[in-house]
């Protein structure tokens, strides 16, 4: 489960351009419910994903997963948990790598790097067969992002997933 308990995030706090974009926010999401939050621009939308991910430290309340505090965790030690998928596929991804090389990078987050080839045969002959379950392919550049999007939130360990997609 997810919750935030009394979340609080103020930009500019203590000056004339001060915003609230969370007040005294209460929420609960249960394991597998699919929720959708809906807002127009400046409601909070943004801003409560960053607070979920990790990008964003509330002013005030808590941030519970999977039963621990993770209010204070940054956002490498929370990609154990959370795995965000943002609005412009490029967000997070290297364009001058391929998908395969994007996914590698995908395969050891939240897990000890060392210097080493991060694309083995292994895991190419397993990012192949799950990329051919998508029926997107193997390109030599990544110009379907949203494959590799759709990857890193289909392929990661972690519990929770984010989508920041907004739709006009």
């Amino acid at each position: 489960m997810i919750s935030l308990q009394d979340i609080m995030v103020t930009f500019n706090p203590s000056t004339p351009m001060a915003r609230s974009a969370l007040n005294s926010l209460n929420l609960d999401i249960a394991m597998g419910e699919f929720i959708t939050v809906i807002g127009s621009n400046g409601a909070g939308k943004s801003t409560l994903l960053n607070v979920l991910s990790g990008e964003q430290r509330p002013d005030r309340g808590r941030v519970i997963m999977a039963d621990r505090d993770v209010t204070t965790w940054k956002t490498p030690r929370r990609a154990k948990l959370v795995v965000r998928v943002f609005q412009n596929p490029l967000a997070g991804s290297c364009p001058q790598l391929t998908v395969e090389e994007n996914l590698a990078l995908v395969d050891r987050r939240g897990r000890s790097r060392g210097l080493r080839f991060a694309l083995t045969h292994r895991l190419r002959s397993h990012l192949r067969s799950r990329l051919a379950d998508l029926r997107i392919g193997v390109r030599k550049s990544p110009s379907r992002p949203n494959g590799v999007a759709f990857w890193r939130s289909e392929a990661s360990d972690s519990r929770y997933r984010l989508n920041s997609r907004f739709y006009y």
